[in-house]
């Protein structure tokens, strides 16, 4: 096929929209696409950004996540939480993850909200 771009695209490119940048492993959200930085980039800079897989990301601190919980993406504070209200739902946690812990595994998915 001629018109075929991304044959199985597992990332895209996104102009990263953080003032300072961002990290590799780090996620971000830009329009209706959410995906994990391949690389360091400046703001406005260009950077491959993982949209499926699983990866381990910085999650709300004051909340214990268990496995099968969908995900949003908190874009002010850029970390993941369980609240819907004003966020991004970017997946379901793979591995259950306590208050404390810094981080939560997730498996990127775009899920209806519905669960159906």
């Amino acid at each position: 096929m001629r018109n075929c771009i991304r044959p199985d695209a597992r990332s895209i490119p996104m102009v990263v929209p953080y003032a300072g940048g961002i990290l590799s492993g780090q996620g971000m959200l830009v329009g209706a696409f959410f995906g994990v930085a391949a690389a360091d980039a400046a703001q406005n800079a260009t950077v491959e950004c993982e949209t499926r897989g699983e990866f381990e990301l910085t999650k709300d601190p004051t909340q214990a996540m268990a496995a099968g919980t969908r995900v949003f993406w908190d874009n002010t504070n850029r970390r993941l939480t369980t609240t819907a209200t004003g966020n991004f739902q970017v997946g379901i946690v793979t591995v259950a993850a306590l208050a404390a812990d810094a981080t939560v595994r997730v498996m990127l998915a775009r899920v209806p909200a519905s669960g159906a």
